[in-house]
C-alpha cells in the first residue's frame, strides 16, 4: 500500500532514533569514583584476560609486605569475589536500560485458506505503537534504575571496605592478646612448678599450692581460647580479602596502631550523612523511579495494547488488496484501576521508606559519634592511667621483694592482677579503631548495620584473671 509506506518508515525512524547502546565502562567509573571518595581506594571490574592478571599481580605485591588497614582494604576491593559478583548486577540493569530504548519486535502473521480452486492468503505485519510512544518514559525509568544500581554497587564496596578494616583490627588485637597470654602462661607455669617444689619440702600449704595450680590451669585454657580467637579473626580477614592457599600466610603487625593525639572533630555530622550516605541516595532515586513509573501507569491506563501494522490479502482471480490493521485492547472488564492503585501504594511505600532511612541515618550518626568519643576516652584512660598505675604497683612490689619484704608468691600474685588491665587496654584500643570505622561508615557509607556494633564491650578476659 503506497500510503502506508511513509508510516512504516516513520515508525522505523522513531525507533532507530530512540535506540540505546551500552556504555563503554558499564557504569564502573561512577562506582569507582564514589568508592574512592569514601575509602580512598579505587575499584575495577575483573574481566577475563589482562584485567584478571593485573589484579592478581597487584594482590601478590600487596601481600608480600606487612599488612596495613589501607592495604587490606585495597586487597579486598580488588580480590573479593562476592564484590565482583555484585558488580555483574550493573550489566543486568544496563541491559534492561538498553532494551527499554528499543521498540518491540514487529509481529508477522500469515494465513492461507483454500476453497475448491480458490486460494485466499492473508498477510500482516504489526508494530507496537504504544510501546514506541512510551520509549522515553520507559528509558527514563530504567536510567534511574541504572543510577540506583551504581549507588548499590558503590555501597557494597564501601561496606566491604569498612568490614575489612574492622576485621583487620580484630585480627591484630587477637594476635596481640595471644602474645601477651603466652607470657602469662609461662609465668603461671613457673609459679605452679615453684609451688610444687616448696610444698614437697614443707614450706608451702596444700591450699596455696592448689591456688597456683588452678591459676596455671586457667591460664592454659585462656591461651587456647585466645589462639582460637586469633585464628577466627585471621580467617575472617582472609575471607573478606578473598585470599586462599599460600596467600593466607600474610603478615600482620605485632600491635595495634597508636591512638591519635586527639579525637577527630566533625562538624555537622548529620548534615554530611544526609548528603554522603549512599543508602539515602539510593532511596531517593528509588522514589523518583517509582514516581516516574506511576506516571507511566496513568498514561497507559485506558490503552494497554495498541498495535498498528500493514496488511495485505490475495485471492485467486482477484487483484491483491492492501491496507492496515489496528489492534486495540478494549477496557471493558479491567480499567487498570488496580494497576494504578498498586503503583500509588508502591510510591507511598518508597516515600515513607526514604524518610525512615533518613531518620535512622541521623540516629546512627549520633550513636556512632558517642561510641567513638567514649572508645577514645576509655582507650586513653587505660593507656595513661590504669596501665601506668599497675606498672607502678608492680615496680613497688619488686622493690619490696628485693628488700625481702615480700615473698615470690606475693610478687606473682601482683603480676596476675595486671593481666586484666593489660587485656582491657588491648580491647579498648581495638574498640577505638572499630568505633572510628563505624563512625565513618555512618557518615559516608550506608551505616554500621545496627546499633549493636557501636555498643561498648566489657572486657571479660580481665574479670576472669581478677578472680584468682
Amino acid at each position: 500500500m503506497p500510503g502506508f509506506r511513509p508510516v512504516v518508515l516513520g515508525i522505523a525512524a522513531l525507533a532507530l532514533a530512540g535506540c540505546a547502546t551500552f556504555s563503554e565502562d558499564g557504569g564502573m567509573n561512577t562506582v569507582s569514583a564514589l568508592t574512592t571518595e569514601r575509602t580512598g581506594q579505587s575499584i575495577q571490574l575483573a574481566k577475563p584476560g589482562h584485567d584478571t592478571e593485573l589484579a592478581e599481580k597487584n594482590v601478590h605485591q600487596l601481600l608480600g609486605k606487612p599488612l596495613t588497614p589501607d592495604t587490606a582494604v585495597q586487597i579486598a576491593l580488588l580480590n573479593n569475589k562476592g564484590l565482583q559478583a555484585s558488580f555483574a548486577e550493573l550489566g543486568i540493569v544496563e541491559a534492561d536500560l538498553v532494551a527499554a530504548g528499543w521498540m518491540r519486535n514487529p509481529g508477522f502473521s500469515f494465513g492461507r485458506m483454500r476453497t475448491g480452486n480458490d486460494v485466499e492468503i492473508d498477510r500482516s505485519i504489526m508494530f507496537d505503537l504504544l510501546g514506541l510512544l512510551t520509549i522515553p518514559i520507559r528509558s527514563g525509568i530504567e536510567q534511574r534504575r541504572f543510577e540506583q544500581a551504581k549507588l548499590q554497587a558503590a555501597s557494597q564496596a564501601v561496606r566491604l571496605a569498612a568490614d575489612t578494616r574492622k576485621a583487620y583490627f580484630n585480627a591484630v588485637a587477637a594476635q596481640q592478646t595471644v602474645q601477651y597470654m603466652g607470657q602469662v602462661g609461662t609465668a603461671a607455669e613457673a609459679s605452679a612448678e615453684l609451688a610444687r617444689r616448696m610444698a614437697q619440702v614443707g614450706n608451702f600449704s596444700k591450699l596455696d599450692q592448689a591456688r597456683e595450680q588452678a591459676f596455671y590451669a586457667d591460664a592454659t585454657a585462656q591461651i587456647a581460647r585466645a589462639r582460637h580467637n586469633a585464628t577466627a579473626a585471621r580467617e575472617q580477614l582472609s575471607r573478606l580479602m578473598g585470599v586462599w592457599g599460600d596467600k593466607t600466610a600474610f603478615q600482620l603487625p605485632d600491635r595495634l596502631p597508636d591512638l591519635p593525639k586527639a579525637p577527630d572533630t566533625i562538624n555537622d555530622a548529620e548534615s554530611q550523612a544526609m548528603q554522603q550516605r549512599l543508602d539515602i541516595q539510593m532511596a531517593r532515586r528509588g522514589a523518583e523511579s517509582t514516581a516516574q513509573a506511576l506516571g507511566l501507569s496513568k498514561a497507559s491506563r485506558f490503552i494497554n495494547v495498541l498495535d498498528v501494522g500493514y496488511a495485505s490479502k490475495s485471492e485467486t482471480g482477484a487483484p491483491r488488496g492492501n491496507g492496515y490493521e489496528i489492534a486495540l485492547e478494549l477496557p471493558i472488564f479491567d480499567w487498570s484501576g488496580a494497576k494504578v492503585a498498586k503503583a500509588e501504594a508502591i510510591y507511598m511505600q518508597s516515600v515513607h521508606r526514604t524518610a525512615d532511612i533518613a531518620i535512622r541515618a541521623r540516629s546512627e550518626v549520633r550513636e556512632s559519634w558517642s561510641a567513638y568519643r567514649t572508645a577514645y576516652d576509655l582507650a586513653r584512660h587505660y593507656r595513661d592511667e590504669v596501665v601506668p598505675l599497675r606498672k607502678k604497683i608492680s615496680d613497688e612490689m619488686l622493690l619490696r621483694y628485693n628488700g625481702m619484704l615480700a615473698s615470690v608468691f606475693e610478687l606473682l600474685a601482683d603480676a596476675r592482677t595486671q593481666i586484666g588491665s593489660v587485656n582491657a587496654a588491648i580491647e579498648t584500643q581495638r574498640d577505638y579503631w572499630l568505633a572510628e570505622t563505624d563512625l565513618q561508615a555512618a557518615i559516608n557509607g550506608s551505616g554500621s548495620g545496627g546499633s549493636s556494633s557501636t555498643q561498648m564491650r566489657t572486657p571479660a578476659s580481665g574479670e576472669a584473671a581478677q578472680e584468682h
